[in-house]
């Protein structure tokens, strides 16, 4: 009797009623009969810096609506609806850019959730300048204890800071991807934390194609394969980057960085792969690398690794052949700065590199490297960052596999071209980019940093500048990181010099000598 009062209700137009015995910032226990159960989420999805997707699911079918503001006290804005279903999802539009905002989940009973800790912050303005972290990880859907101290590692790592978005690189619930394993061993691991504050942006792997009933169509990009079901993606653009119109693949910006999460696995049209450069994949690749080549930095990220001779070997296995030997140099014609990948349940990093397509043996440090320094950046010797110039060659290869899995090496472990690497520790990785200087770091789920390197653009800078008498000028370093000025007290960025007339030359350092700005004064008289 209970259950038919309340469809009843539901009929009459029951949200306005919610609406009207809710005060902002809170909502009143409903009693309406039974009370659906919160069993998923909420997981943020396709973050732009005015909207945001909330999603989540509940045992028995219920209404969707979210209360949200910019206080937990004042949560008064609603979005959502009354049809009822499971599986929640409902767009918050209409948002200010790089905004913290608080938000409840509200059923027909009462609030499935909602505290201090259900929070997001809306992504910042397309090209905006600031400090950003992104996380990153790779094969860490097994429900293991090195996933779970990874986990916790990273958020011991990440603290208070702000974490603007994560991304997964694939295999992201082991061992089929079933919509039940991606229970258990996704969303139950990060559900408390990661999930509910920082917007998430996935790729597929294979195990995430292997759902059953396994056929040989298993890696057709379906709506039945439980990733395309479980996950909300930017297709049409409004993230940024041109439109994919699939979930297979798509791109986005964060500030000054470009975003681009392919598919490794999937048959497009039921046709082609990654690697098949003529097909719909690519084509958009390039379509879409072409209207952003304005931005900071570009990032792209999928399953598969070019390199590798962790647990996968990509001499011999032919998906990563082919994904060298065909697909990486359209990414490195574009100026690609960083790719991330997974599948190897390890951890490997390349230096600043380009032109090697070749299997390990034709690898030529003296001919593929445009670099020969760690990029440490810590004052060790030959630890100076990557610098891109201003033709934008090179790219460094990363595969951040081990967030879950980990083990598995081949007799020539490491690759020759990826000399930083680990298949002992598992980890995660983070980025840290903040204008025109982007660093990663490999966080073990011991808590010691293994690995990390520094990359810059557009520094070692000589300026001229042209004043006249008692003006004056305000000189800032080309990159972000500490200051030595020469003849000038400070060690801010920026300073302010007013120069007698004549030629007055000032220098900035960092302090390993890696990086020097000079400015040329000319003052008449």
């Amino acid at each position: 009797m209970k259950k038919s009062i309340f469809y009843l209700m539901m009929m009459l137009g029951m949200p306005a009623l919610l609406l009207a015995q809710s005060k902002p910032g809170k909502t009143k226990p409903r009693k309406y009969g039974f009370r659906p159960e919160l069993i998923r989420g909420p997981y943020l999805q396709t973050a732009t810096p005015n909207s945001m997707t909330v999603r989540w699911r509940t045992d028995e079918p219920d209404i969707s609506f979210v209360h949200y503001g910019t206080s937990p006290d004042n949560t008064i804005a609603v979005a959502g609806d009354s049809s009822l279903t499971r599986e929640h999802i409902v767009t918050l539009t209409g948002l200010l850019p790089q905004t913290k905002y608080h938000y409840l989940l509200v059923g027909a009973k009462d609030t499935l959730q909602g505290d201090e800790q259900n929070c997001f912050t809306t992504l910042p303005p397309v090209g905006k300048e600031e400090k950003y972290r992104i996380g990153v990880f790779g094969d860490c859907g097994n429900n293991s204890t090195n996933q779970r101290n990874t986990r916790d590692q990273f958020e011991k790592y990440l603290g208070n800071d702000l974490l603007n978005a994560w991304i997964l690189l694939g295999d992201n619930a082991y061992s089929f991807g079933k919509d039940t394993e991606f229970q258990t061993n996704f969303f139950n691991i990060y559900k408390n934390n990661l999930l509910k504050k920082s917007p998430l942006f996935p790729a597929p792997g294979n195990h995430d194609y292997h759902d059953e009933p396994y056929s040989a169509d298993y890696a057709q990009q379906s709506k039945e394969v439980a990733y395309y079901q479980i996950f909300s993606m930017p297709t049409k653009g409004e993230a940024g980057g041109v439109p994919s119109n699939t979930p297979a693949f798509y791109s986005f910006d964060i500030g000054n960085i470009h975003f681009l999460s392919l598919d490794s696995h999937g048959t497009e049209d039921n046709a082609s792969r990654l690697y098949d450069t003529l097909g719909r994949q690519v084509r958009w690749i390039k379509e879409d690398l072409a209207a952003n080549k304005n931005k900071g930095w570009v990032i792209a990220y999928w399953h598969h690794p070019p390199y590798s001779m962790g647990s996968h070997n990509s001499d011999t296995e032919e998906q990563l052949v082919k994904i060298r030997e065909n697909f990486i140099r359209v990414l490195e014609r574009n100026g690609v700065d960083l790719i991330l990948c997974g599948h190897s349940h390890s951890y490997e990093r390349s230096k600043l590199m380009q032109g090697h397509y070749g299997p390990e043996q034709s690898f030529n440090a003296a001919q593929h490297y445009l670099s020969t320094s760690s990029a440490l950046y810590d004052g060790s010797t030959n630890s100076c960052p990557y610098i891109k110039q201003s033709d934008n060659k090179g790219t460094v290869y990363v595969v951040s596999g081990s967030a879950g899995q980990l083990g598995g090496q081949q007799a020539t472990f490491p690759h020759d071209a990826l000399p930083f690497s680990d298949v002992t520790h598992g980890g995660a990785s983070i980025l840290e980019v903040e204008a025109n200087r982007l660093d990663l770091k490999w966080i073990c789920a011991d808590g010691v940093i293994r690995d990390h390197f520094t990359m810059m653009k557009g520094v070692n800078k000589k300026t001229v500048i042209n004043l006249k008498k008692g003006e004056t000028a305000v000189l800032k370093a080309s990159y972000v990181g500490k200051y030595t000025w020469k003849n000038i007290d400070s060690t801010s960025r920026s300073v302010s010099v007013t120069p007698p007339a004549g030629k007055s030359v000032y220098v900035v350092r960092d302090p390993e000598n890696c990086l020097q700005d000079e400015f040329i004064v000319n003052v008449s008289k």
